[in-house]
C-alpha cells in the first residue's frame, strides 16, 4: 500500500539506530503512529508489539498482523462448506445489488447518479459484496474476531490494487490506469507468532501514551499540514462502512474526530512536547521530514528537555520523497532519526535481609479466590489462601511465569498480571477467552455439546468430537474437549493431538464450571491481564524494578506430571531446567526485583537436593496441603511443599 511517509524504504536505518542505541535485552516495542504497520511488523519478531493509528483502517490491519498471532482457521464456515472464504468472497456470484448495501458502487464508481472514477463499477460491487459479506458471517456467529480482523484487513489491503490514483484518494484520475481495469483481489496476509501478547489501539496517541509503558518508543507522526484522514477516505468508509455523509467532488467523508494537532503548524510543538513528556519508554526513536511542520532544533530541544540531554542524536538520511513520472533532480528531501534516552525513575532497594524460616499459618477461610476454569495438574486453587497473604501488599508488574491454569495470576492484585506459559496450547485459549464475548464462548461450548451429544455417558460422541478438534485446533472446542474428558484433565501426544480419555460417569460442563467460567471471564476481561507463551528462559524479565514480582510454578523435579514428562510434544524438565531456573531467580534477586517460587522440597521419600541446597539463601514458608502437617521431616508418600521468597 503506498502511504504517505511510509517507512518501509527506512526499516533498515531504523533498525540500525536501535540496535546502536539499546541493550538488546529490550522486550516492549510501541509503535503509535503505525500507519500501514510496515515498522511494526518488521519488528515484532523480536519484541511484544503495541501499535495504534486514529485511523480506523490502519487499526483493521494491525488488528490482524500485530496483535493477532495465528493464521485464522474459518472452522465454522468449513462446516456449511466454505473452506477457502477468499476464494468463495473473490468469486461467489453477486445477486443485483441493492441500492443501499453497496455503498461503494453508489458513491466511488461512475453510475447514472456518480461520476467518480476512484474504482470500476465491477470492482467496486465486488468490494461492497465483500463488506458486507464478511459483516454477515459475523453477526451469525460463523467468524470469530480474529477471522473477522483478517478478512477485513484483506480487504482492504486489495483495494489499493485497483483503485484509480496516483498514490491517496485525494482525487481520482480522469482516465482508467490499467491497473483498476484488473479483476479485484483480496490480500492473503502473513502471520508472525512471536508469543507474546501484542495490542494494537485506534486512539488519540497524546491520550495512549499516558497508559503505556515499554522499552522502546517508535514516533513516526504527520509531518506536515496534510491530514491523513481525507487522504485515504475511502479507505476509512470501507473499513468502517457507516454509510457516511460525503460530500465534495471526491466525496470525502466526515473526518472532525480524526483531525492530528501534529498537522497544524501552531499545536504541533505542544502536543510533541506532551507526547515526550508523558512517554514512559526508556528508549525513544522519531522519524521526521526535513520539510515537516517542526525544525530540527525545535525537535530537539523537546527531547533533551524530557531526555538524557547527551544520549540525543540525530542522524540524517537522504531519499527521494516521491516518485513519479517527472522528478527533479535537483530536490531531495532528507529524513531525520532523532534518538533520545529517557531515564525511567524506579525506586532502588538493597537486596532483602535473611529472614528465618517461616512457621505454617491456618488458612483465612474468609477469603474467596477465583477458581481457574481448567484442572490442570498442580494447580494451586486449594493453596490460595496460605500463598497469597505471603505476596507483598503492593504489586507494580505481576509475572505468573510458569501459569498453567492461572490460578496465582488472576487472584493477585497488581497494576499490571502478565501469565505465561510453555504451553501454547493453553495460552492460546485463555487469549481467546480474553478477546471473545463471554455470550458468544458459552453459546460455542453448548454448540459443541448439542452437536456431538456430549454427555458423562456417550463416548462415541467424545471420540467424535476429539477428532474434530484435532483437525481444527480451537481453542474453544479445546476447553469443551476437556469439560468431558478424564479428570477434566489437558493432555496431549508429541504430535500435539489431545488424546487424554473419556471422563465417563464423571465428566461434564455442570452449572459449577459453567460459573467457575463466567466468573474467571469476568476478571480477565475487567482486569490488566494478558497472556504469553515463552520457555522461561527466553523471557525477559530485565525491565522489571523494586515494584514488580515474579512468581514461579515450574515443574516439579522430583514430582514430574504428564505435561511437561518430554513424551507430550512439550518441553521436560529435569537438572539444567532446575538449575537454570534457580540461576535466573538469583539474578531477578541482584536486580532488586522480589519474587516467589513454589515447589516440593521432598516427595515420596525422595528429597529435592538442589532445592534444598538453594533455597538456604531465602526465606523459607512450608505450606500444608491438607492444612494439617507442615513438617519437612515427611514420611514415605508424603510431600512437604513450600514457598521460598527472597523478601
Amino acid at each position: 500500500m503506498r502511504y504517505i511517509g511510509g517507512k518501509s524504504h527506512l526499516l533498515g536505518d531504523i533498525e540500525a539506530v536501535i540496535s546502536e542505541n539499546t541493550t538488546r535485552r529490550e522486550s516492549v516495542f510501541c509503535d503509535i503512529f503505525s500507519g500501514t504497520g510496515s515498522v511494526a511488523r518488521h519488528f515484532k519478531p523480536r519484541y511484544e508489539v503495541h501499535s495504534n493509528d486514529i485511523l480506523h483502517f490502519s487499526y483493521v490491519i494491525q488488528k490482524a498482523t500485530i496483535e493477532n498471532n495465528r493464521r485464522p482457521t474459518f472452522s465454522r464456515l468449513a462446516q456449511i462448506g466454505i473452506v477457502d472464504p477468499i476464494k468463495f468472497l473473490e468469486e461467489a456470484d453477486i445477486a443485483q445489488p441493492g441500492q443501499s448495501f453497496f455503498f461503494v458502487a453508489d458513491n466511488y464508481a461512475p453510475n447514472e447518479h456518480c461520476d467518480r472514477m476512484y474504482i470500476s463499477k465491477r470492482n467496486a460491487v465486488r468490494v461492497d459484496f465483500i463488506r458486507n459479506t464478511i459483516e454477515a458471517w459475523n453477526e451469525s456467529g460463523l467468524i470469530d474476531e480474529i477471522e473477522y480482523y483478517y478478512l477485513l484487513a484483506s480487504l482492504i489491503e486489495g483495494v489499493p490494487y485497483v483503485s484509480n490514483i496516483t498514490g491517496t484518494y485525494g482525487a481520482y484520475l480522469k482516465k482508467w490506469d490499467k491497473r483498476a481495469l484488473k479483476a479485484f483481489e483480496m490480500a492473503r496476509l502473513d502471520v508472525v507468532d512471536n508469543g507474546r501478547a501484542n495490542h494494537s489501539y485506534n486512539t488519540d496517541a497524546n491520550k495512549l501514551i499516558r497508559e503505556l509503558e515499554g522499552d522502546i518508543l517508535y514516533i513516526d507522526p504527520p509531518y506536515n499540514s496534510r491530514q491523513y484522514a481525507p487522504n485515504y477516505h475511502l479507505l476509512e468508509t470501507i473499513s468502517r462502512y457507516d454509510y457516511p455523509e460525503v460530500r465534495g467532488v471526491t466525496g470525502i467523508r466526515p473526518y472532525d474526530d480524526a483531525k492530528s494537532a501534529f498537522c497544524v503548524k501552531s499545536e504541533v510543538l505542544e502536543v510533541f512536547d506532551d507526547l515526550i513528556a508523558k512517554a514512559k519508554f526508556a528508549n525513544i526513536v522519531l522519524s521526521y521530514s526535513t520539510d515537516g511542520l517542526m525544525t530540527s532544533e525545535q525537535i530537539e530541544t523537546v527531547l533533551k528537555r524530557h531526555g538524557a540531554e547527551q544520549s540525543c542524536k540525530r542522524y540524517d538520511i537522504p531519499y527521494r520523497k516521491y516518485k513519479s513520472k517527472i522528478t527533479d533532480e535537483t530536490k531531495t528531501v532528507r529524513e531525520y532519526l532523532f534518538y533520545v534516552r529517557k531515564d525511567i525513575p524506579r525506586p532502588i532497594v538493597s537486596a532483602p535481609p535473611q529472614r528465618v524460616t517461616g512457621t505454617f499459618k491456618p488458612p483465612d477461610k474468609r477469603l474467596k479466590y477465583i477458581k481457574s476454569p481448567l484442572n490442570y495438574i498442580g494447580g494451586k486453587y486449594k493453596l490460595l489462601p496460605q500463598i497469597m497473604p505471603l505476596f507483598p501488599r503492593h504489586i507494580g508488574a505481576f509475572v505468573d511465569l510458569f501459569a498453567g491454569g492461572c490460578n496465582v495470576g488472576i487472584n493477585t492484585s497488581a497494576g499490571r498480571v502478565i501469565c505465561n506459559d510453555l504451553n501454547t496450547k493453553i495460552i492460546d485459549m485463555f487469549n481467546v477467552f480474553h478477546h471473545t464475548d463471554t455470550d458468544e464462548i458459552l453459546r460455542r461450548i453448548e454448540e459443541n455439546i448439542r452437536e456431538y451429544g456430549l454427555s458423562k455417558e456417550n463416548e462415541r460422541g467424545f471420540i467424535d468430537f476429539r477428532s474434530h478438534y484435532n483437525s481444527t485446533d480451537d481453542p474453544i472446542d479445546l476447553y469443551t474437549l476437556t469439560c468431558y474428558s478424564f479428570n477434566y484433565q489437558f493432555r496431549f501426544n508429541n504430535n500435539l493431538e489431545y488424546n487424554n480419555p473419556f471422563g465417563r460417569n464423571r465428566s461434564r460442563f455442570s452449572a459449577n464450571m459453567r460459573n467457575n467460567l463466567i466468573a474467571f471471564l469476568q476478571r480477565i476481561k475487567t482486569e490488566n491481564i494478558i497472556f504469553t507463551a515463552c520457555d522461561f528462559e527466553r523471557f525477559d524479565l530485565s525491565a522489571l524494578g523494586a515494584d514488580d514480582m515474579v512468581y514461579c510454578d515450574p515443574p516439579y523435579l522430583i514430582a514430574t506430571g504428564s505435561y511437561n514428562d518430554g513424551n507430550r510434544g512439550f518441553k521436560d524438565w529435569k537438572e539444567p531446567q532446575e538449575t537454570a531456573l534457580y540461576n535466573l531467580l538469583d539474578r531477578l534477586h541482584r536486580q532488586g526485583v522480589k519474587f516467589a517460587l513454589s515447589n516440593v522440597l521432598a516427595h515420596k521419600g525422595v528429597r529435592n537436593e538442589i532445592l534444598l541446597d538453594w533455597c538456604k539463601k531465602y526465606a523459607v514458608t512450608p505450606l500444608d496441603y491438607d492444612y494439617s502437617n507442615s513438617s519437612y521431616n515427611t514420611q514415605k508418600g508424603e510431600s512437604a511443599e513450600a514457598l521460598i521468597t527472597n523478601y
